[in-house]
């Protein structure tokens, strides 16, 4: 029987056995398991509680991931990167549909994806560490997102009333922080965070004097 099917056998923590899994599919399952821990425990977490977490030895998961370093990279990409669809800037930017529609679509599937506890927990947990995860999505954010976004808002805005990226940093913060509301404080969300979302995307654009049919 080939040795890669799903009867044979791969070495567990506890000297047992289990059954061997392909190799992607093993990686999956570390990387899987890997969000959930490190959301729940923090990036101090050691590898040896995630390992014995998976019921294998800590030589196999380094056999996928060669260091924590390298595992924290694959959360990173997966919980962060992975979430943010390539087509954003272009449809925050396509000027024949007006901005606040653009800006309604876009924060409604952003905050469906980020909405989440292994999202939220993650996020603050690598703050709180310093860790450079956070410098990196904010960065790339601002690159890709938040700049073009106010460019989008300097072109629409009534003179005297030119918004700045502290503003838009100040709308961003205020959508995300209905998911930091749910997931770190844990207290109740709003009824309908669309609802909300949609309130906060009005207040900015009548603070820079944009119409909703602009």
């Amino acid at each position: 029987m080939d040795g890669q099917t799903e009867t044979s056998r791969a070495e567990t923590e506890d000297g047992g056995t289990r059954r061997r899994l392909p190799p992607e599919e093993r990686r999956q399952q570390i990387l899987d398991e890997a969000v959930r821990f490190f959301a729940e425990v923090g990036l101090d977490g050691n590898t040896r509680d995630l390992a014995r977490r998976l019921g294998v030895t800590q030589s196999l998961l380094f056999k996928y991931f060669a260091t924590k370093d390298d595992l924290i990279e694959a959360v990173y990409e997966r919980v962060y990167l992975g979430r943010l669809s390539p087509d954003w800037p272009d449809r925050l930017t396509d000027r024949s549909v007006p901005l606040r529609a653009r800006l309604l679509a876009f924060y409604n599937e952003y905050s469906a994806l980020i909405f989440q506890r292994e999202w939220m927990r993650i996020f603050m947990f690598s703050g709180l560490a310093g860790a450079a995860l956070n410098h990196r999505y904010l960065k790339h954010l601002g690159d890709v997102i938040l700049r073009p976004l106010l460019a989008e808002t300097e072109a629409l805005a009534t003179p005297g009333a030119q918004p700045t990226m502290e503003d838009i940093w100040n709308l961003h913060g205020g959508i995300v922080y209905i998911g930091i509301r749910q997931h770190i404080y844990r207290m109740p969300p709003p009824d309908d965070p669309d609802e909300a979302i949609a309130r906060a995307i009005d207040r900015y654009l009548a603070f820079c004097g944009i119409g909703p049919e602009d």
